[in-house]
């Protein structure tokens, strides 16, 4: 069982926005709050997003670089992930791989791909 997972990023205004919504959304709720960094919590796991600091800035995130490749979450359903995904949509968020979506994944894999403000790659992906 994954206890939490932090992750820094450029802009704590922007990533709380983005991950409040669709964590929200999935039964996450608020956890932790102080001035560089907030989480949301699902049972007993939750995730932190942390301010980085101006001196790590310089290098941005790739997610082809070592490390953190991309997250992925459970829906409830794959209509879950139509309407996450229609919403996502509304927001301007950028769905990836659009020409093979919902099935980017394989034809048994109904998922919609995405990214967070500093370009982390977040899977939603249906039973």
């Amino acid at each position: 069982m994954l206890h939490h997972l932090e992750i820094y990023v450029s802009n704590l205004s922007k990533s709380t926005e983005f991950w409040g919504w669709f964590l929200s959304e999935l039964g996450y709720e608020p956890y932790q709050q102080w001035d560089s960094g907030i989480s949301w919590k699902y049972e007993e796991t939750y995730i932190v997003f942390v301010q980085a600091e101006e001196r790590f800035l310089e290098v941005p995130y790739h997610r082809s670089r070592v490390g953190l490749n991309h997250l992925a979450f459970h829906a409830k359903s794959k209509e879950q992930v139509d309407q996450m995904t229609a919403q996502l949509k509304k927001k301007g968020i950028n769905i990836l791989y659009q020409e093979k979506h919902p099935f980017a994944g394989g034809d048994s894999h109904y998922a919609v791909y995405f990214e967070d403000p500093d370009r982390i790659k977040v899977e939603l992906v249906a039973p």
